[in-house]
């Protein structure tokens, strides 16, 4: 059986946002947004027909309609067996109004644009082209939906919970009467993923149903709500802290604040904490915090494990660029799998709008003297050239202000590469850097302060970068090798040298003219870059390659003032990706990987980028910035990157985690939590709960871990929640991850992520964290 934790009681919240309050009606949501009588609402509610677009032929209407919890679209269906059809608001990633989506500049005319929208979900679901009846109608289908899923994202994590809990006990009101039997409170509680017996399900039923009525409805559904969601850990830490009267004062708070959060904090704080959180007015009358302000508190952005100054960029971004860890995506144009999966300016938009900062082109000819982008001697699918620049000028700069480096790979002909050219210039304008910052020869990179909204071309150039101050010129368009090529050289191999001959190609003045400071040239060597490479000079490393140097020679701590990118092998034809950290322990600055493809290393990559406000951007470590550094991962000798740390975590609970298998109402998940360290190999550890048995709601396992860390400054804290099976692989519930230097301490609220990178909006873990000096 399954103990209820502890309650949240009042339903008020601090913000504008009105709260659920499931007191008298299951059925409506219209005030939790605050949009009660927004004209736009109003008229997704009564819904209408609007043209769904698949191919130039498949044309059909259909009605679509908000339903009443104000978080689900319906919409009919001609199929057998799917005739209604509905998705969650959740579900969806954004909405864009016009032709912005490939379907609908192929498949429509230019003139039904201002009808025209896109609504484009999460993770690999197909996005839904629409046209509306009328400008409006589309005007008022947009402005509808992204009011909704604007308010969805600000509300707090007990709004959140509330939502979440409310709409399944409105899926469990199977006949509407906005009542309870006993019947559908077990069928709601494992939609919530708690398994009970009849006889507890019984016993909780009966203490609710205080108007001995066979049903839950009112007031009696309130206090249901209120025993389920009771936290018993919550109530632990509270009345041990609370010295004043059963409740927490001003002062109270504030040691809580110095001695538990371990935080820089005054009485003010404390006092600020208390009017900003603190639910009852004579509480907070008397500088108090009661238990339901507390709770509050902890489960806002204060109370969260990533420290909420690291929302927002706050390194120092006045350094060369060649300092700082540069977020990378390798075949950015790939939606799928390297040998037949479709190319998509889809994909570069879901890259840059995850702070992506280098976005590889890999560019061939294509049909009426246009190039294309795709995997070339493959079954991709192709986009156009210009195309993907117009999708990188749209989306560029809109998570991050930061410049986006553009890696070409250039196989096309002289013709085709002149019209690169001509669509970068006149579709990128004056964001694109064509020419050094300074008036004379740089010496250094800028920083990515000075290249705030600028667009960098990586690539092939026919001379040395002074040649812009001179009036030389290369003369004849030279002979060149594209990137991949170049790569291949890297391998000692007789095979790939014979390959490389065969695809040398010439490449135009007018694109070489565009690289600047990220000049493509083929590796040697350590010491022949050190003594011949230009600063602006840089190479690129198959992985296997790069990996065998990082373990071998302390490679680029000596290459410091040189760019490197790393790539994935081509081997990976599922676009699988490798372990970033070896190459960020290395020093490496752009380590691409395949962005399109979940896995534990996109988790690391996101979770690296995840502070310095989402820049794309990490200044690394300084023992990684000076030239004549000894820092070695492998081997760890004394010097300042070693600060060890003791690092105590103990695992306490975990809320509202999401059933795995809704096809199965009686499926129920067993819960365990992975602790993992990544960093250098001598921090590397990873460590694991046990299993709850049936339990999602609400595991409790108050388990505690310590590790032993030397190298804080590269490592990487991560939470793995799993659902456990004894006779196969453990299925992913979720995960988080972060910087060790971005967390706090103490009692904390970690978010989960779905294995696509996206929040699971309900649901979290709660822990005690504590990083110290070790003595």
């Amino acid at each position: 059986t399954t103990k209820p934790i502890t309650p949240l009681t009042t339903m008020t919240t601090i913000t504008t946002i009105t709260p659920i309050t499931p007191t008298t009606n299951l059925t409506t949501l219209s005030n939790i947004f605050g949009l009660e009588g927004d004209v736009d609402l109003q008229f997704l509610l009564v819904g209408g027909k609007l043209m769904k677009i698949k191919s130039s032929s498949w044309k059909k209407d259909r009605m679509y309609k908000l339903h009443d919890d104000n978080a689900t679209i319906w919409h009919e269906s001609h199929r057998i067996f799917k005739r209604k059809q509905t998705f969650s608001i959740d579900d969806v990633d954004s909405v864009r109004k016009g032709r912005q989506s490939e379907g609908l500049q192929k498949h429509t005319e230019a003139h039904v644009e201002d009808r025209c929208f896109s609504i484009f979900f999460k993770g690999r679901r197909r996005n839904l082209d629409l046209v509306a009846t009328s400008v409006e109608e589309a005007r008022q289908w947009v402005n509808g939906l992204e009011k909704i899923i604007s308010n969805m994202k600000k509300l707090n994590r007990q709004q959140t919970s509330e939502h979440w809990i409310f709409n399944c006990m409105r899926k469990a009101d199977k006949n509407k009467d906005n009542m309870m039997t006993l019947k559908e409170l077990k069928h709601f509680l494992r939609q919530i993923n708690i398994e009970v017996d009849e006889t507890y399900a019984k016993l909780l039923f009966t203490k609710c149903d205080t108007s001995n009525s066979g049903t839950l409805e009112g007031s009696e559904i309130k206090h249901f709500y209120d025993l389920l969601t009771h936290r018993e850990e919550i109530d632990v830490i509270y009345e041990k802290h609370a010295a004043t009267g059963g409740q927490m004062s001003a002062q109270d708070l504030l040691n809580f604040l110095l001695n538990e959060q371990r935080e820089v904090a005054t009485l003010e704080d404390a006092l600020r904490l208390i009017e900003k959180y603190e639910l009852d007015d004579s509480a907070k009358h008397m500088n108090h915090m009661t238990k339901d302000g507390f709770l509050m508190y902890l489960q806002q952005e204060e109370g969260s494990i990533f420290n909420p100054a690291h929302k927002k960029v706050f390194q120092d971004m006045s350094q060369p660029i060649n300092h700082y860890f540069i977020s990378s995506s390798h075949n950015t144009y790939l939606m799928e799998d390297q040998l037949k999966g479709p190319s998509s300016t889809e994909a570069y938009i879901k890259a840059l709008m995850k702070s992506c900062r280098c976005v590889e082109l890999d560019c061939w000819d294509g049909a009426h003297g246009e190039p294309v982008i795709y995997h070339g001697h493959t079954l991709t699918s192709k986009v156009l050239f210009k195309d993907v620049i117009k999708a990188i000028k749209e989306y560029a700069f809109k998570t991050s202000e930061y410049p986006v480096i553009l890696s070409l790979e250039n196989h096309c002909t002289l013709e085709q590469q002149k019209l690169m050219a001509k669509h970068m210039i006149s579709i990128l304008g004056s964001a694109l850097l064509t020419s050094p910052l300074e008036d004379q020869m740089p010496t250094a990179f800028p920083s990515p302060q000075e290249l705030k909204g600028r667009f960098i071309i990586k690539g092939k150039r026919l001379n040395k970068l002074d040649a812009v101050f001179s009036n030389t010129s290369p003369g004849v368009e030279d002979d060149c090798v594209s990137e991949e090529d170049e790569a291949a050289e890297t391998n000692n191999s007789k095979t790939d040298t014979n390959e490389q001959k065969k695809s040398k190609i010439k490449l135009a003045k007018q694109l070489s003219d565009l690289v600047i400071y990220c000049k493509s040239v083929h590796f040697s060597g350590f010491e022949h870059a050190k003594d011949n490479q230009a600063f602006y000079e840089m190479s690129s490393f198959k992985e296997s390659k790069a990996v065998n140097l990082a373990e071998t020679a302390v490679y680029y701590i000596h290459f410091i003032m040189h760019l490197s990118r790393i790539y994935p092998a081509g081997s990976r034809t599922t676009s699988s990706n490798y372990n970033p950290v070896p190459l960020w322990n290395a020093g490496c600055q752009i380590v691409a990987l395949n962005f399109q493809t979940p896995s534990k290393e996109m988790d690391l990559n996101q979770g690296r980028f995840r502070s310095n406000g989402l820049s794309g951007y990490i200044l690394k470590p300084e023992f990684q910035r000076y030239a004549g550094s000894e820092f070695n991962p492998m081997t760890l000798t004394k010097g300042p990157w070693i600060k060890h740390k003791a690092f105590h975590i103990m695992v306490i609970s975990a809320q509202q985690l999401p059933k795995l298998n809704k096809d199965k109402p009686k499926s129920i998940v067993d819960p365990l939590v992975k602790v993992e360290i990544y960093g250098v190999p001598a921090d590397t550890c990873s460590k694991e709960t046990r299993s709850i048995e049936n339990n999602g709601f609400n595991p409790m396992w108050n388990e505690t871990f310590q590790f032993d860390i030397q190298v804080p400054e590269l490592a990487m804290l991560r939470f793995l929640v799993e659902d456990y099976d004894a006779t196969s692989q453990n299925d992913l519930i979720g995960h988080y991850c972060l910087p060790l230097t971005s967390l706090q301490n103490g009692y904390r609220h970690v978010p989960l992520l779905t294995k696509r990178g996206d929040v699971i909006p309900s649901a979290g873990l709660f822990v005690h964290l504590m990083l110290l000096d070790a003595k």
